[in-house]
């Protein structure tokens, strides 16, 4: 068993070579077990990503579902946010999503809610100590199939009111499992909609499902502008992230679009907090609070951001990385299909195009979401170097990673907890001050790697 596919939000790893059905029938069963052991409901909702992994991966879940006397309600194929529904509207002790996400093709996992809540941390820990110790109740539970699409599509619909503006709407599901719901949901919203890779297919043939990476937009770009579009909105691999393009082809990153939508929030909820996390961008957190509304800047993770939102009594969250997190009228999970809707609630409240909503902003000049490959076993090491670096001459937020402080910006250096990456972010009052951040961050990040590699202290 490879201990590092236990991660700090989730258990991911290579389906071949880290995820062997014997392997996953254990973690089935260590998943019933903590199940029954914390008092909830011997019931959970299982679903499954378009990955081709996701059918054998399912199958042995299902089956140490079972040995451990947890029951199965069976949801299909659907989106990582269906899974969450499920776990929130169902008679169930929570849920367990197989997904790879925005991994590549190859690589797979799974995600999991106990009573409403998503394990993190050392939760996820204990399942693989259970799994060590073979440490697990016995039972015979069941395995039942149940439609969600049907509900979760309703229950939007219901609970979304489109103003009087006719949208016309490109979707790019990126060939993962929104293909077959969030068209349709806009569609029965009142909006036109034209579809992109909108069929599953789990060796994504068409673009890698991740709209954090700007190649992975160009389609969508090409398809607003071929039919003279509203807006783009682009999926990941399991609907949990969103991407948006505006009428001119710009990309609007995560922490953009949360100035919007949390201007919204706060027009229906004044001085509500809202969280985003150490990658945004400081005009985020400006803005929320020249809004009248109260900013918290949180570790990243979707786990976290939800805590943190419990914490705060928070009404929204996002992430740079398209994950928003909307509590207000909502379940407080991350849902992009849902967050879709939300975006079109505000454009067809107005005649003035997407791209002048954002007009107001103060001019700032970041990088995207850059990511530098580090090995897994040295990236928290190289991370604890940077820090200790800094801050002998600069302010760092030291909260995950470091966000280093200087006097015309900030350049971030975090271990992704998904892969062997080193993420890094930075932003600055021009361009010239943003390189030079950048430059000064990865000289960093080089010679802590020197460091280790010459044998150095971790």
């Amino acid at each position: 068993m490879n201990p590092n596919i236990f991660r700090a939000y989730d258990i991911r790893g290579d389906a071949a070579s880290d995820l062997p059905s014997a392997l996953i029938v254990q973690l089935g069963r260590a998943i019933g077990t903590m199940t029954q052991r914390r008092g909830h409901k011997p019931v959970l909702a299982v679903g499954r990503d378009a990955r081709l992994s996701s059918p054998y991966l399912r199958d042995a879940l299902v089956e140490g579902l079972c040995q451990s006397g947890v029951s199965v309600i069976d949801v299909g194929v659907v989106a990582t946010p269906m899974l969450y529904f499920a776990a929130f509207n169902l008679d169930v002790g929570g849920g367990v999503m197989v997904t790879g996400s925005h991994n590549p093709a190859g690589d797979n996992g799974f995600k999991v809610t106990l009573d409403k809540a998503s394990l993190h941390g050392d939760d996820i820990q204990q399942l693989m100590r259970l799994i060590q110790a073979n440490d697990f109740v016995q039972g015979s539970g069941t395995v039942t199939p149940h439609d969600i699409h049907t509900p979760y599509t309703n229950w939007i619909a219901q609970h979304i009111e489109l103003g009087p503006r006719k949208l016309h709407v490109v979707v790019d599901a990126g060939n993962g499992p929104t293909g077959p719901v969030s068209p349709g949901l806009l569609r029965l919203l009142g909006c036109t909609v034209e579809e992109l890779f909108c069929d599953m297919d789990g060796r994504f043939p068409n673009h890698h499902p991740d709209p954090t990476v700007a190649a992975n937009l160009v389609d969508l770009q090409k398809g607003v502008a071929r039919h003279k579009a509203d807006v783009g909105i682009a999926y990941d691999g399991d609907g949990d992230r969103i991407g948006v393009i505006d009428e001119q082809g710009g990309i609007i990153w995560g922490d953009r679009l949360m100035v919007l939508l949390s201007r919204a929030v706060l027009r229906a909820v004044p001085g509500a907090a809202i969280v985003g996390e150490v990658k945004c961008s400081q005009t985020l957190f400006d803005d929320i609070e020249a809004h009248g509304g109260r900013a918290v800047m949180s570790k990243v993770g979707h786990s976290l951001i939800k805590d943190r939102m419990k914490q705060e009594k928070a009404e929204l969250g996002g992430e740079m990385s398209g994950h928003i997190f909307y509590k207000h009228r909502y379940f407080g999970y991350d849902d992009a299909t849902y967050t879709t809707c939300r975006l079109m609630e505000i454009l067809s409240r107005t005649q003035e195009p997407l791209s002048s909503l954002l007009a107001d902003l103060p001019k700032s000049f970041a990088t995207p979401e850059l990511r530098i490959h580090c090995p897994d076993d040295i990236k928290f090491a190289v991370v604890a170097r940077v820090t200790a670096k800094f801050k002998t001459t600069n302010k760092v937020i030291d909260i995950d990673g470091a966000r280093v402080i200087f006097a015309d910006g900030w350049g971030l250096v975090r271990a992704s907890n998904t892969g062997p990456i080193l993420v890094l972010r930075c932003e600055a009052q021009n361009e010239v001050g943003r390189d030079r951040i950048q430059a000064a961050i990865e000289q960093a990040i080089a010679d802590a790697e020197h460091e280790l590699a010459a044998g150095g202290a971790a």
